[in-house]
């Protein structure tokens, strides 16, 4: 699965991926399939500080200025999401991070805590929209359509930097959403529609469910 999502962020463009754990059996696994790989530290608390460390030992002379954070529990991971990603934060010179959004018309995905929520700060007309805030409360995101979050994100490098040496804020412990760390110091989120869902593996219903699209033809 994660070298199927290695795969598909290559074929974005913007050059070879490489995937950061700290499971020595998934590092030999990517380096088996030929995608770099790189070992980190076990303890690290989140995967933007894993990224962040890949990124730091691969690139210390600090050439690469976006960094793209994407999940290796992605198997649907399209290279459009990559490509709309790193294009939102090119066009928007104040932005910090971005990250995607889709318009969902899913009523129980409305009122399911596990799926976060985006309130954009202004209407969304196809153009990179900067985030409100994030919640996983179906009521404050009204009728009709919402803004379904995709958990793929894009970092300028002082950005990640400064994100990582953050301690947690209060609305991200009450909420776990790590998101309003970045916000409640300040920092400017912008957010790109796309088409497309790009769900991750969270259950091993969810595993079935990727398992039998692929058994029926849809294999990446």
């Amino acid at each position: 699965m994660v070298v199927c999502v290695a795969r598909a962020a290559e074929k974005a463009g913007f050059g070879a991926p490489v995937i950061a754990a700290a499971d020595e059996e998934i590092i030999k696994t990517a380096e088996a399939h030929g995608v770099r790989a790189v070992l980190t530290e076990a303890d690290l608390p989140s995967g933007s500080d894993r990224v962040r460390a890949a990124a730091d030992s691969i690139d210390p002379d600090r050439q690469v200025e976006i960094v793209v954070n994407v999940q290796g529990d992605m198997p649907e991971l399209a290279p459009e999401h990559v490509m709309a990603v790193v294009s939102a934060l090119r066009a928007d010179p104040d932005a910090d991070i971005a990250t995607l959004v889709f318009a969902s018309t899913s009523q129980s995905e409305r009122m399911d805590d596990d799926v976060v929520k985006v309130i954009l700060a202004e209407s969304h007309a196809g153009e990179p929209v900067k985030a409100q805030c994030f919640t996983r409360e179906g009521a404050q995101t009204g009728v009709g359509p919402f803004w379904h979050h995709i958990g793929i994100y894009a970092f300028r490098r002082d950005a990640l930097d400064r994100f990582c040496n953050l301690p947690p804020s209060a609305r991200e412990k009450r909420d776990r959403l790590e998101q309003w760390r970045a916000l409640d110091d300040g920092m400017k989120i912008i957010c790109a529609g796309v088409k497309a869902d790009c769900p991750g593996i969270d259950s091993p219903n969810d595993l079935v469910r990727i398992r039998a699209r692929w058994g029926k033809g849809n294999k990446k």
